[in-house]
């Protein structure tokens, strides 16, 4: 049921992910993070964390929460202080409608939100929604408190052995549904 009404959220907001493109699909209840090919699970990631405060859709600045919609991989960083950063494209263009419907930003935000969304570019990482959101292994992280609870700022975290594996399936601009 989840997988069914991923894809039918895909196709509702016209992101175009082609039977052959590698997708990410990540379930903020059951923390598990699945590798997809169209309809199909090419890899499961189970015991990852999110954001020490869970997950939400309405995520600012500082709220140590993981944001839930759709994505893209808009930056790797192999060398983070985590073993490697897949920064996400957050804030999206429905997380900046979202804001300035609660004047959260300014329109001139706004503006600068839904062009990076429009051109495929990173987003400005400063907003009042707050950025530097991505999925990311361990490094020095204790791994303890990663297999015992929910400890990001707002990312996704697995292991240093599952990012390494990870990356083999993902590139920048992969999709990434966080549900």
């Amino acid at each position: 049921m989840l997988l069914a009404q991923s894809v039918l959220l895909l196709a509702a907001f016209h992101i175009n992910a082609a039977e052959d493109e590698i997708w990410l699909l990540i379930d903020t209840n059951t923390k598990v993070l699945n590798v997809m090919q169209g309809d199909s699970i090419k890899a499961v990631y189970k015991n990852i964390a999110i954001g020490r405060n869970g997950a939400d859709r309405n995520r600012i600045r500082g709220d140590n929460k993981t944001p839930l919609g759709i994505y893209r991989i808009g930056w790797v960083n192999d060398h983070s202080k985590f073993h490697k950063f897949y920064g996400v494209n957050y804030p999206s263009r429905i997380d900046a409608r979202r804001a300035l419907g609660q004047g959260l930003i300014d329109h001139a935000t706004f503006e600068d939100l839904i062009r990076a969304d429009l051109f495929d570019r990173v987003p400005r990482q400063d907003t009042a929604l707050g950025g530097q959101i991505g999925i990311h292994g361990l490094g020095s992280a204790d791994p303890y408190i990663h297999k015992t609870m929910d400890w990001t700022r707002g990312c996704v975290a697995m292991t240093d052995e599952q990012i390494d594996s990870l990356a083999r399936w993902i590139k920048k601009g992969a999709v990434v549904v966080i549900r």
